[in-house]
This record gives C-alpha cells, sequence and structure tokens, in this order.
C-alpha cells in the first residue's frame, strides 16, 4: 500500500502533488488545509484521502474533517492530528489518544518542521511530513511517500518541491 504524505497547505497546492499523488493508493493529510479547493483537488485522485483540520481552518473544513482519525491501513494502526507535539513531548490530548488507540504510526503537522522518528517510549513510528505549502516559516516545501506492507512502513522518500515562496 502506498500512501502519500502532506501536511500544511495553508490554502495552496502545488500542481506537481496531483502528478506525484497519482499512484498513491491512500492520501493522508496532517491539517492546515486552508481552503475546500485544497480537500476537492485531493478528492479528484485516485487514492482514498484521509484528512484531519488544523488550527487555521475554517469552521467550513472543521465541519468536513474531524480533528483526529485512528485507522489501520495494511495492519498499522494509525493516528493523524494536526497538533502532537514530538516525542517525548506530546500534548496531553495526544498522550490520551496514544494511550487509548496504541497506534503504530503518530502522523501530525503544524509545526513545518520535517521529522520522522521511532518513538521507543510509545513503540511507534513519528511522522511529520514538513509544510508543502506556500505559507509559514518553512524555507523548503516537503511532503512523504511511503509503503506500508504486514504493518510496517518502509521505502520511505521526503520529496522536495522547493523553497517556499518560490515555485519551480
Amino acid at each position: 500500500m502506498k500512501i502519500a504524505l502532506l501536511s500544511d497547505t495553508h490554502g495552496w497546492l502545488d500542481d506537481r502533488l496531483l502528478t506525484l499523488m497519482q499512484d498513491a493508493d491512500e492520501i493522508w493529510h496532517a491539517g492546515d488545509i486552508g481552503s475546500v479547493a485544497v480537500i476537492d483537488d485531493l478528492q479528484n485522485l485516485p487514492g482514498k484521502l484521509r484528512v484531519v483540520h488544523g488550527n487555521i481552518d475554517s469552521q467550513t473544513i472543521r465541519t468536513m474533517t474531524p480533528a483526529d482519525e485512528v485507522f489501520t491501513v495494511a495492519g498499522a494502526r494509525v493516528l493523524l492530528t494536526h497538533i502532537a507535539g514530538t516525542p517525548p513531548r506530546y500534548n496531553s490530548r495526544v498522550k490520551q489518544l496514544l494511550a487509548k488507540h496504541r497506534p503504530n504510526i503518530l502522523v501530525c503537522g503544524h509545526s513545518h518542521i520535517l521529522k520522522v522518528m521511532p518513538d521507543k517510549v510509545n513503540n511507534l513510528l513519528f511522522i511529520n511530513p514538513g509544510a508543502c505549502g506556500n505559507h509559514g516559516f518553512h524555507k523548503m516545501r516537503t511532503f512523504i511517500t511511503f509503503h506500508v506492507t504486514s504493518g510496517q512502513p518502509h521505502d520511505m522518500q521526503v520529496i522536495e518541491l522547493g523553497k517556499r515562496g518560490k515555485l519551480a
């Protein structure tokens, strides 16, 4: 199962993403979508869309999307949320979700900082794809693709889309 993971589009979606995500089985957006048009564009891709709202999202987007999503894909239990913190300093809400759902993978956005690391305390893989939008303090726009087989993520790739504020 191929996953395309993005976050923090802030209302802008690089056209190259639409091409790069064509072969994804699932597309996960970790919040701060910024516009319903971004959701519409992602829903037009062949892969199943899973999306949570972030702190900048409008009430319209918040009614369309959950704050958190917990699901199983190819044997991996996933918690998708926008604001989590980083291992081991998660916010109290995420600590409760981790204790309740025991995911193998925790995906979040918000910080605009690309980070993939094991959390040995909670026995999971922490993934923040950085930000692929054109607004924020990040320097490089990024997203991640990877595969999940028998509950294990593998073949992870970070794709750089160019510097923030510059269109390739």
